[in-house]
């Protein structure tokens, strides 16, 4: 064997044992007639001791050893007489009495530390290093743990893991699909699946009542920090089930999670929220709900003022940000400048100061009086000492602009703490939303999902009301997860698609295996997803979910390392009757 213990295994118990150690080359130190070399492998940092007075040889050949070089050493363990204490090793180090190099390596291009000069681009192009850094390694064994507590977990409450297929029948109908062209059959194609959502339906239609998967996803959309064009779901389905069981049972799992990994315990049940309320209250169906700052509508107390951004505007909206009267005016024309960014898109905000002597300053004095905008301060409930920042414009855009301001605040404020966690599931989301482009209703999340049983008689008087049964997990204001009760009625489902704008004969081409399947006794079901790269990443206190994927995607879908995606042969696309002509796409 290359070695008898790990680099993170010896302790002061271990003294006067000899071991055998292999692992790279962390770094090395040397001091006169000694050279202390730190040996790093998954487990951890040893420190290695050259001596030249015992051993002028194999110091010699210490100091000829560089950085990531492979070794392996045979030597004695023994108490430090300067101890780290921030190493679990730290109380040891090895007497080296022999030196075997198993494998140089060139200079890396980046330190391999916890504080890595690396930039993402070079980090990701070499990737493989990257993942020695032990901050890096944590959050991989920290999703290998999850995903074998979530397997128990699921399995404790009678849930089968069932695998379905990766190369499905294309359905868009929500994000594009990925597709794979077939050899074997010339001018058609399988689509990689967006979910398994169709499948876990059918096992439930096979009566395998309680269904999981932690699975491969894959979606051709715009990346972001939070996005992956592949990805990985906690997939679930349930037979026989309500909304309330659905969030009884996977509430559960979030707190099963919570406490196992961060020792937390949540005691009382998660909040409840209506997607109504939270795009009035926060502008956003995935609030931050650790700290305050909700919306506070201003509309009936601006009117008639002649000030017309105002009294034109559908919306008028703000937030109180506490003690933040202290704002200079370079401060407030930056949250400016932020609020009028292209990707948020608001015309201007407008500001009031309630200062710790109870004046008012307001960047629209001019248009209203100090008693009307302590009116507008007193609906806030804003204290002496707070600002008011307001936005406005037609109702649901604002709100989003609105939620980024706020989120800027929390930021600026402090009051996002990563080790800090609020969660709540939203519910009520309407069943439809409106595209003025194409006039016409979209699945706000998808075909299948089951109308609230309150709402079935407004489907065709009043389609844009019309609730789904529906639900998403929100943490810290990420989507954790969502989903929903399914269809399971033929003629409802039928009902559906042809609101949907899809003939029967497209609805019949797209989801007639399904639709089938219905005809020979469905059972009630629903279930949801959670995104197990955002629930890793949030337990590790990270913004982005490409630190807890072994290798990742660049915003562009890239894989820096390999070069994907590339060019084929002639030969493949010949193989596969594809002609690819970039001009005529041009």
């Amino acid at each position: 064997m290359y070695r008898t213990n790990t680099c993170g295994e010896l302790r002061i118990s271990d003294a006067g044992k000899k071991t055998t150690l292999a692992g790279w080359v962390q770094r090395i130190r040397k001091m006169g007639g000694m050279t202390f070399v730190d040996l790093r492998d998954r487990y951890g940092i040893t420190q290695l001791v050259f001596n030249s007075e015992t051993d002028s040889d194999l110091f010699e050949a210490a100091n000829k050893l560089g950085r990531e070089f492979v070794i392996q050493i045979t030597g004695t363990v023994e108490e430090r007489s300067n101890k780290n204490p921030h190493l679990p090793t730290g109380d040891i180090e090895i007497i080296v009495s022999e030196l075997n190099v198993l494998n140089k390596s060139d200079v890396p291009p980046f330190t391999i530390e916890d504080e890595t000069d690396g930039g993402d681009d070079l980090r990701m192009k070499y990737r493989y290093l990257d993942l020695r850094r032990p901050a890096v390694r944590k959050n991989l064994e920290l999703r290998h743990r999850m995903a074998f507590e979530i397997r128990r977990y699921l399995d404790g409450k009678g849930f089968l893991e069932v695998e379905t297929p990766v190369l499905i029948k294309s359905t868009p109908e929500g994000a594009r699909d990925f597709v794979v062209p077939s050899r074997m059959n010339p001018g058609q194609f399988y689509a990689l699946p967006q979910s398994p959502q169709t499948f876990k339906q059918l096992l439930m239609v096979s009566g395998f009542d309680r269904y999981f998967q932690i699975v491969k996803c894959f979606r051709d959309e715009d990346l972001r920090a939070d996005r992956q064009p592949e990805f990985t779901q906690i997939d679930c389905e349930m037979s026989f089930v309500e909304q309330e069981d659905v969030l009884q049972m996977f509430e559960g799992l979030v707190k099963h999670i919570f406490k196992y990994v961060k020792d937390i315990d949540f005691t009382e049940p998660f909040p409840r929220m209506t997607w109504a309320d939270a795009m009035r209250l926060y502008g956003s169906d995935k609030p931050d709900t650790r700290f305050g700052m909700q919306f506070v509508e201003l509309k009936d107390l601006t009117e008639g003022s002649g000030f017309s951004v105002v009294d034109e505007a559908p919306y008028v909206g703000a937030i109180v940000a506490p003690g933040c009267a202290g704002y200079t005016r370079k401060q407030l024309d930056k949250l400016t400048d932020f609020v009028k960014r292209p990707q948020i898109g608001a015309k201007g905000m407008m500001w009031v100061k309630y200062e710790e002597d109870g004046s008012i300053k307001s960047s629209v004095g001019k248009f209203f009086s100090d008693e009307k905008i302590m009116t507008w301060l007193e609906r806030g409930n804003a204290k002496p000492g707070d600002l008011m920042l307001i936005l406005s414009g037609e109702t649901m855009k604002t709100r989003k602009q609105l939620n980024e301001l706020r989120l800027e605040m929390g930021n600026q404020l402090g009051l996002r703490d990563p080790n800090k966690f609020s969660c709540l599931w939203v519910v009520d989301f309407p069943l439809f939303e409106w595209d003025d482009e194409t006039q016409r209703y979209y699945a706000m999340h998808h075909p299948f999902t089951s109308p609230n049983p309150e709402d079935i008689d407004l489907l065709d008087s009043d389609t844009g009301a019309v609730r789904a049964t529906a639900y998403d997990m929100v943490v810290n204001g990420n989507e954790l997860g969502g989903g929903s009760i399914r269809i399971h009625d033929s003629q409802l489902q039928d009902k559906m698609f042809h609101l949907l704008g899809l003939s029967e004969e497209e609805a019949r081409y797209k989801f007639g295996f399904l639709m089938n399947a219905f005809k020979y006794g469905a059972p009630p079901h629903g279930g949801l997803a959670f995104g197990f790269d955002r629930f890793v990443s949030i337990l590790a206190g990270l913004d982005s979910i490409r630190d807890v994927i072994a290798f990742p995607k660049n915003n562009a879908g890239r894989d820096m390392m390999i070069d994907a995606p590339s060019e084929i042969d002639d030969s493949q696309l010949d193989e596969l009757c594809i002609r690819v002509d970039l001009d005529e796409k041009k």
